[in-house]
């Protein structure tokens, strides 16, 4: 797959702290509960730590109690790319930033959360950084 930001892995790894490079690079997981943004309310713009791509806006962010921020749309269905995983021996829908190819998280369906588009995309924190809306 080509991406508009294209780096070699060691371009990554000079830009990003190890744990961002973890995840981001190779589709990790940061531990539950313990990102910054999970239970942040504050509102603004999260986007890509990798290359600074809007993926999604804090107005479709909500509580899943899932243990990572959850939103239940993109900002944009062209930010993200939706990539199958068979990882982990189950079947997921990965969630990557379509600008950089950086892992994001994944996406589940149909979990009955009261939301418009019955979508969790369940996002590492350390993949995002928000942006606060100017007050």
């Amino acid at each position: 797959m080509s991406y508009e930001v294209d780096k070699t892995e060691s371009e990554w790894r000079a830009e990003l702290t190890p744990q961002e490079y973890a995840v981001l690079r190779e589709a990790g997981t940061e531990r539950a509960f313990a990102g910054e943004y999970t239970d942040t309310k504050t509102t603004g713009v999260y986007s890509c730590r990798a290359c600074g791509a809007e993926l999604f806006r804090s107005d479709t962010k909500f509580e899943s109690h899932c243990g990572w921020p959850s939103f239940y749309d993109p900002a944009d269905t062209d930010a993200v790319e939706l990539i199958e995983d068979r990882t982990m021996g189950m079947l997921r829908t990965e969630v990557r930033c379509a600008r950089c190819g950086s892992h994001l998280g994944h996406v589940f369906e149909g979990e009955g959360y009261a939301t418009p588009t019955d979508q969790r995309y369940c996002i590492n924190s350390i993949s995002l950084r928000l942006s606060p809306d100017e007050a």
